[in-house]
């Protein structure tokens, strides 16, 4: 994630579009005033200078974790932005691809090969770039966290998708498994203040729900991040975000990464959920897109209706969500989650984000090639 700079002609045209919400306004408002214009403005400016520019490239974390388990490794890639690449932590370990593939191995205890080809400040325009190099790799997996540089540089939301969609048709083309960290919710970081927030909040949502749809039709599932981090932020920033209060920090990493772990081991078929039955949790997909945006770690899959992919609406699709560091949910009306403590995943405490993808302080060198 980078910073947001001031605005476009293209960005004018959305605030004007927006105006309704940015304005601070409600009914048939058609547009913004100068002052809220000017505020806008100025916040865009506050963020620039507040949030800081990638000055290092985060640790890589590529190699092969769980090497003491049997058989060929799991040939897994994580693409995206910063968020994808870990940027704002210090070891590998704390990275994303390291917390999922120290996880996976474990749970199929199997060795796993992990190729970090995430870029800093990377956009959705960027994957078709990454996914050139992951091919390379004969990738069995695919985890891709993109979207927020989309919203901060006011990129055209249907080119952005596109872009999305077709990397993941790609990596199905060949067999890979993908799975999809929807847009963050921007307008949870702090740093940005409302009226911006709001407006970052909007096209965050937007975003989040067009990716959903268009990963599901090309055959991947996604995992709403929403603002996953927000509530954790404002109750201990220091604790959840790096220094820069923008990025998260290694507690906040391994807090997404817990959440996309189960829906990544059931595109493995390590699913140890109850099956959803009837049609509790099914919605057409774009209802299950608008859903998903506004409900953190919401997972969203393909689904059949008597045996039907489509219905009147379009597309059948599954939402489910997964208890995680022992918070008591449900997934729409099926299994229930554990209670407060007791972890989801065997063996592993709820209180602790980090254990829920399997990493301990002692997997210092689990990475080894």
């Amino acid at each position: 994630m980078r910073q947001v700079r001031s605005l476009t002609a293209a960005d004018w045209q959305r605030l004007r579009l927006a105006g309704q919400i940015a304005g601070g306004v409600t009914g048939a408002a058609a547009g913004l005033t100068a002052l809220s214009a000017g505020v806008l403005l100025r916040q865009a400016a506050d963020a620039r200078r507040i949030i800081p520019m990638a000055e290092a490239p985060p640790p890589r974390g590529d190699g092969v974790y769980g090497p003491k388990f049997p058989g060929k490794p799991l040939s897994m890639v994580i693409l995206g932005d910063s968020s994808a690449a870990g940027y704002g932590v210090h070891r590998p370990r704390e990275t994303p691809g390291a917390l999922l593939a120290t996880g996976v191995s474990r749970r199929l205890r199997r060795p796993v090969r992990l190729h970090r080809l995430a870029v800093v400040g990377s956009m959705s325009s960027g994957l078709q770039y990454q996914v050139d190099a992951a091919l390379e790799y004969e990738p069995e997996v695919a985890v891709i966290l993109v979207g927020a540089n989309d919203v901060t540089h006011a990129s055209a939301r249907t080119a952005a998708v596109r872009h999305l969609a077709d990397s993941v048709r790609r990596l199905r083309s060949v067999g890979c498994k993908v799975v999809v960290g929807t847009c963050p919710d921007i307008g949870a970081i702090q740093p940005i203040k409302p009226p911006l927030r709001w407006l970052a909040r909007k096209w965050s949502r937007q975003l989040a729900a067009a990716q959903t749809v268009a990963v599901v039709e090309a055959g991947g599932r996604t995992v709403s991040m929403g603002d996953l981090l927000g509530p954790a932020f404002a109750a201990d920033p220091v604790r959840m975000f790096s220094s820069d209060r923008f990025h998260p920090s290694a507690e906040g990493y391994a807090r997404a990464a817990a959440v996309m772990m189960p829906t990544l081991m059931a595109m493995l078929g390590e699913d140890d959920r109850a099956p959803a039955t009837g049609t509790d949790g099914v919605r057409s997909l774009p209802e299950a897109a608008q859903e998903a945006a506004r409900s953190a770690g919401t997972e969203v899959g393909p689904a059949k209706v008597d045996g039907h992919e489509r219905g009147p609406a379009g597309r059948w699709a599954q939402l489910r969500r997964h208890p995680w560091f022992g918070e008591p949910r449900l997934w729409f009306g099926h299994r229930a989650a554990a209670p407060f403590g007791e972890s989801p995943v065997p063996g592993v405490s709820g209180r602790s984000a980090a254990g829920a993808v399997g990493w301990t302080p002692a997997d210092h060198q689990s990475a080894v090639d």
